[in-house]
């Protein structure tokens, strides 16, 4: 959502009559997110207290994503954690638990607590047999203050210690994205993946088959596009330039749904 709906604390400027069209219309939507650190009830409150109506379940995160996937991997299953509370209460609620040791899964999200006692631990685990999940494969993460590290980067120095590749659950992975469009129960012909990045939002929404709209008020410019074999179906300055033709069609499949 930073970068498509607001950046940093600043709401992106027209989002907040984006996200009322879509409720007045009735067009279904989510908020994606492959930040783990928050529950999706935080997430909904900063929205909240940047002007925005949002509640928890307008919110998916790649927390939940990841919590999800390994329930339905191995029910009751038990992981080591490298990430926040967000990723901590995501496992919880879906049935893992939270070990130290003779872990089933490795889990590594982003944050600001990790140690390198924790990647020592998180390597020894992984070198008996627990899986390595990534939440998401971004190796950056924004800041107010900067970049820093993100999952991607954590999981990178933990494929190179240990010789084994994480499976990665966030954007682009098929996995997040069929799970947020099950949840609005809609077909993939009848949905859009709005975003600002292209190695995760573009081509998560390419490779589920959704329309795609590149938004140029984040990390992507115009003059970035020759890098990628794919291409975004509409490119827009912002969520406020949404084209008419996109909504209405969009308004008839929600409709007819």
């Amino acid at each position: 959502m930073d970068g498509v709906i607001y950046r940093g604390n600043q709401l992106v400027p027209g989002a907040d009559r984006f996200v009322a069209r879509l409720r007045r219309e009735g067009i279904p939507f989510r908020f994606l997110t492959n930040n783990s650190q928050r529950t999706r009830r935080d997430v909904a409150l900063k929205l909240c207290r940047l002007g925005l109506e949002a509640d928890a379940d307008d919110v998916f995160t790649c927390a939940m994503a990841t919590a999800r996937f390994l329930a339905h991997q191995k029910p009751g299953g038990t992981a080591f954690v490298i990430g926040e509370n967000g990723l901590a209460a995501a496992l919880h609620h879906n049935g893992l638990t939270v070990v130290d040791d003779d872990a089933d899964y490795v889990v590594v999200g982003e944050g600001r607590t990790m140690t390198f006692e924790m990647i020592e631990r998180a390597v020894r685990l992984v070198e008996k047999g627990a899986r390595l999940i990534a939440t998401n494969p971004d190796a950056t993460c924004p800041t107010d203050a900067g970049t820093r590290p993100g999952c991607g980067a954590i999981v990178a120095m933990l494929e190179k210690a240990t010789g084994r590749e994480a499976f990665s659950v966030g954007k682009p992975s098929g996995v997040m994205m069929r799970m947020a469009q099950n949840e609005l129960g809609v077909r993939a012909a009848g949905t859009v993946m709005v975003g600002d990045t292209m190695e995760t939002d573009i081509l998560g929404g390419v490779g589920m088959g959704y329309q795609t709209v590149l938004v140029l008020s984040g990390h992507t410019k115009v003059e970035h596009l020759h890098r990628y074999a794919y291409r975004p179906d509409w490119i827009i300055e912002s969520v406020d330039h949404m084209p008419e033709k996109l909504f209405h069609s969009v308004t008839a499949l929600a409709g007819a749904a």
